[in-house]
């Protein structure tokens, strides 16, 4: 029977009050003017906080410490508020929390503004809670014009630069799956690459193949190697891809197999006395458990 799962948190949000509160790293100026702040401080001034604070168990004197929300907390004081919506934690590891928590794919943002504005919340009112204006609302409620539903599926959970889908669209279907596919194995959505990638595309495979690319510092003779070596990149992708379990298959089984010999005392003994290198190295290797180890 599978065991149940357990839930870090307990099931209710609550209010609490903000002085009992306990940051766990000061605002800072930059952090107050940065982007990032200005959009959470205009969600909250239009529509409240949405998403509440996480705070651990209250300790002795009723104080809780702050887990995830300082900007949240800070906009909240800073419009006067004396409480604050939060989820209290189970877990006490102030430092490891943030790895757990999923911030908003661009993909998934678009969805959001598109069912908003579908449902018939006023374009304006959604622009000011995220902190942008109307212009740049309009461009994310069309970001995936253009995109082949393919290369939308790779990039949806990503967070990725808004202009890599401007460069997108200046490819063919087949070839924004091959750049999504790129960068999802390059673990690199920025648009510089995406730039990258379109200087190396072959002319025939742009969605219009008779308007010339055109790059800044780049040369004719440039972007004819880069799409060479960009083709010869794929071929070496797919090759490798298609032998990546098997590799791995076989890697696990070496390294157990390894593992079990050297664990004979006798074996063990004989290399360590006439070949400790090679015995160094087998220890490597019983430890390796994927294709990154090592």
């Amino acid at each position: 029977m599978t065991p149940p799962i357990r839930i870090s948190f307990e099931p209710t949000v609550v209010d609490i009050i903000i002085d009992r509160l306990l940051p766990l790293r000061p605002m800072t100026v930059p952090i107050i003017k940065s982007r990032k702040y200005a959009r959470i401080a205009s969600s909250i001034e239009q529509v409240g906080v949405i998403e509440p604070l996480v705070v651990t168990k209250a300790d002795g004197d009723g104080r809780h410490m702050l887990l995830d929300g300082h900007l949240r907390l800070h906009a909240l004081q800073a419009n006067g508020a004396t409480a604050a919506p939060c989820i209290v934690s189970d877990d006490d590891e102030a430092f490891t929390y943030n790895k757990r928590v999923n911030r908003l794919a661009t993909v998934q943002e678009h969805y959001m503004i598109a069912r908003a504005i579908s449902r018939g919340v006023p374009p304006a009112m959604i622009a000011a809670a995220l902190g942008m204006d109307e212009k740049s609302l309009g461009r994310r409620r069309s970001l995936l014009d253009g995109i082949s539903p393919e290369a939308v599926e790779i990039l949806k959970d990503k967070q990725v630069n808004t202009a890599v889908f401007d460069v997108l669209r200046k490819l063919k279907p087949h070839k924004q799956f091959a750049a999504a596919e790129m960068m999802t194995a390059m673990n690199n959505f920025t648009a510089a690459y995406a730039r990258a990638i379109l200087a190396a595309t072959p002319q025939d495979h742009l969605a219009n193949p008779d308007k010339p690319k055109k790059l800044a510092g780049v040369t004719p003779e440039q972007m004819a190697r880069m799409e060479r070596e960009l083709e010869s990149l794929n071929t070496t992708f797919r090759a490798r891809e298609t032998t990546f379990g098997d590799d791995v298959l076989q890697l696990v089984l070496s390294a157990k197999y390894v593992e079990r010999l050297i664990a004979n005392e006798n074996v063990a003994g004989y290399l360590s006395e006439r070949h400790p290198e090679i015995l160094a190295q087998f220890r490597t290797v019983s430890q390796a458990t994927s294709l990154d180890a090592g």
